[in-house]
Order: structure tokens, then sequence, then C-alpha cells
């Protein structure tokens, strides 16, 4: 394996390159789109079971059928890039969405009620007072959401989208676990260093919260 990286590394560090940016745009997509639903489903109680219930169910569909039920969608089947980043996105949508709403409904009541007491508005409670607090619940479900993502983007490759799950079916098709190994390890590492990285910022995040 390690010969086949070291005679191949410029074909993997692309391919690398190729599965980040993929997996980055997604995350940032779903944390776009995350955020304001919790928040939404934290003000409208009602809307929490249908938004939840929505997201719950793109979790249960596999990979490669997502894909194929995206990709008669003109805009998005023109490039498969596109249509990854998009399944990527709702998947990640969960645990955003999930962790988000779970943290502001963390919050002590009584510390909103006396911030609005000291007449803050709604909007200043929410960006001073409920997301600082839940800031590290919001964090771990990005980091849960993004060590999926790496995951999952391994399957982009079976419609062209590139990354490492190229290396992946070409070592399938070759029945070559070098192959193989060599996508399937930097997946890995790529997975361990976005966990890790997280989980260093939670700690931060966290311990200046309680700092302060």
């Amino acid at each position: 394996m390690f010969d086949f990286i070291f005679t191949h590394h410029s074909e993997i560090t692309t391919l690398t390159l190729e599965h980040v940016w993929m997996v980055a745009i997604s995350i940032l997509l779903a944390t776009c789109l995350g955020l304001p639903l919790a928040v939404l489903i934290h003000r409208k109680t009602l809307l929490k079971r249908p938004v939840l219930g929505v997201s719950n169910l793109v979790q249960t569909i596999p990979s490669l059928a997502l894909f194929g039920l995206l990709l008669p969608l003109a805009w998005l089947g023109e490039r498969a890039d596109r249509l990854a980043i998009t399944a990527l996105t709702l998947y990640a949508l969960l645990p955003i969405i999930r962790n988000t709403y779970e943290g502001l409904a963390g919050v002590e009541g009584s510390v909103t009620e006396a911030a609005r007491g000291m007449g803050m508005t709604d909007r200043q409670v929410l960006w001073e007072i409920e997301l600082p607090l839940a800031m590290p619940v919001i964090l771990a479900g990005i980091r849960v959401a993004t060590v999926i993502s790496i995951g999952t983007a391994t399957i982009a490759a079976a419609i062209g989208a590139g990354g490492l799950g190229e290396l992946i079916f070409r070592g399938l098709a070759m029945v070559d676990n070098r192959v193989i190994l060599a996508g399937a390890v930097p997946a890995a590492i790529l997975a361990l260093a976005a966990d890790g990285a997280f989980g260093i910022l939670e700690r931060m995040v966290q311990i200046r919260r309680t700092g302060a």
C-alpha cells in the first residue's frame, strides 16, 4: 500500500483535496440551513415534528438511492459535484438541527427571562445569550455531521464526483487491496482529524464559557 501511495502521491493528494472540498462546502451549507431551522423549531414548537421528521427520513435513504433520486433534477444532474454536495448537505442536516435545538432548549428559562427583563430584544437574547450558551452542543452536532459526511463522500465517486472514493471503487474493480486502502486510509485519517479538531474546539468553547 505504501509503495502505491508513494508512486501515486500526486493523484491521491488531488483526490483528497476534492474530498475535503466536497465535505467542507456541504457542511457549510448544512450549517447555514440547519441553524436557522433549529432556531425556528425552538421558537415554533409545532414545526419541530415535521422538520425533524423530514430530516430523519433523509437519513433512512441509502446514499446511492439519494444520488439517483436527485439525478433527474436539471441543474443538479448537469454536474456530479453539485449533486454530491446537495446529497451530503441533506445528510448533514439532522445532527446539526437536532443538536442546535437541544442546545437552545437546554438554556435555562430564568437566564433568558432575566435578559429580557434587562430590556434585551428576542434577537439580542438569541445572539448574545442562547447561541453562546448552546455553542458546545451545536459544535458537537457539526462534528458528528462532518465525520459522517467524510465517510459518505466516498460513495460520491460512484456518480463521478471524485474524491477518495475513486480509489476505493477502482480497487474493488481491480480486486486490489492496495488501491482500496490508498483511498480508505486517507478518508479515515480525515475523519479522525476532523473529529479531533472539533473536539479541541468544543473544549476551548466550554473552557471559555466556564471561565466567563
